[in-house]
């Protein structure tokens, strides 16, 4: 909740005391009013009979509605102090609104002159190119049919391998946090996810070739040299070479978008990949379990609300940080030669 927001609840909180102590005020005020008409009617049935009987009882009455008389007087006394208290409190409250009110508008006003700045140069830079009009034409449209190019939906193909040679990891516990994930995200009808276990080198193709997918996720383990581990028959470890690999997706369409491979110093394989597809992400060094989790985790939840890549793997390092894993600087994206990795947008909202 912004700040500017938590000030207008607290005033709409303020109020609605003010209003509900008013209310127990007048309520008081009410029962002295009674108290006091009961006297009234006592002191007048003891001027009318002479029956001690009665008189005491009335006496009796009187005595009973001073006492009401008093606590709510008393009750009065504390209300007050507590309307003060809560009206003061409101004076407050709608400071800090008028305050934050302020510095909203002064904000609106700065990015306004900026934006007339901006709008301003970008007119001149305009100017200074019309004499390119035609190129500028040729590379707008090039961009349009570029982003016609963008799938309604998309597919995530998930290959995970923990040989059994190899130290256990929670690749079921990223896979489910990466569904999860993508189901909260605003345009999660657009994302299939597919997972497939205990990946055998001679499944990578056939797999591939059965998913046709736009992005795929690698979790695993990696070797200090890049390599990564697939199984063998044997479920025993087998290692994939950055160039096996490479020529692997050389041999795919160009509808792979990115790779993902979240392994241990699997950055090689990512920045010799990337050649072939628009992007790919890898790890510099080795990653630790969570840090795994979260990174992948956040970064298709951002996936899914229509952000770019580029933005995906900042708010997944930021996911990183958030949760105090010092691992941030870990992954590493790349990104091919011709493309900004501002303008990949995966999800097309």
């Amino acid at each position: 909740m912004a700040l500017i927001d938590t000030y207008r609840h607290n005033v709409t909180r303020k109020r609605d005391e003010i209003a509900k102590l008013t209310s127990d005020k007048a309520k008081e005020k009410d029962k002295i009013a009674k108290a006091r008409t009961r006297i009234d009617n006592a002191n007048s049935a003891i001027g009318r009979t002479k029956n001690a009987s009665t008189i005491k009882s009335k006496l009796r009455d009187i005595s009973n509605s001073e006492k009401d008389i008093t606590a709510a007087e008393k009750r009065i006394s504390e209300l007050e102090k507590k309307l003060s208290k809560a009206e003061k409190d409101l004076a407050e409250e709608q400071k800090k609104v008028e305050r934050e009110e302020e510095k909203a508008h002064k904000q609106r006003m700065k990015e306004e002159a900026n934006m007339q700045k901006k709008t301003q140069r970008q007119i001149s830079d305009l100017n200074r190119t019309m004499q390119a009009h035609e190129q500028i034409q040729d590379e707008m449209q090039s961009q349009i049919q570029e982003l016609q190019k963008l799938p309604e939906n998309i597919t995530v193909l998930f290959l995970a391998a923990n040989p059994i040679d190899t130290p256990s990891l929670r690749l079921d516990a990223e896979a489910r946090s990466i569904q999860e994930t993508i189901r909260k995200s605003e345009y999660r009808d657009t994302i299939r996810f597919e997972t497939r276990w205990a990946v055998r080198t001679s499944d990578i193709l056939q797999v591939i070739n059965e998913v046709n997918p736009d992005v795929i996720h690698f979790s695993g383990h990696g070797a200090s040299n890049g390599d990564l581990a697939f199984e063998n028959i044997n479920g025993e470890m087998k290692l994939v070479s950055k160039e096996a690999m490479t020529q692997t997706i050389m041999t795919l369409s160009d509808k792979v978008k990115l790779m993902f491979f979240n392994a241990c110093f699997s950055s090689t394989q990512a920045q010799s990949i990337v050649e072939h597809v628009d992007a790919a992400i890898g790890m510099n060094t080795s990653i630790g379990d969570e840090a795994a989790l979260v990174f992948a985790s956040q970064f298709y939840s951002s996936i899914g609300f229509g952000k770019s890549i580029k933005t995906a793997f900042d708010q997944a390092k930021a996911a990183l940080m958030l949760e105090g894993i010092p691992e941030e600087t870990t992954p590493e994206l790349y990104v091919r030669d011709s493309l900004n990795a501002e303008d990949i947008v995966l999800v097309k909202p």
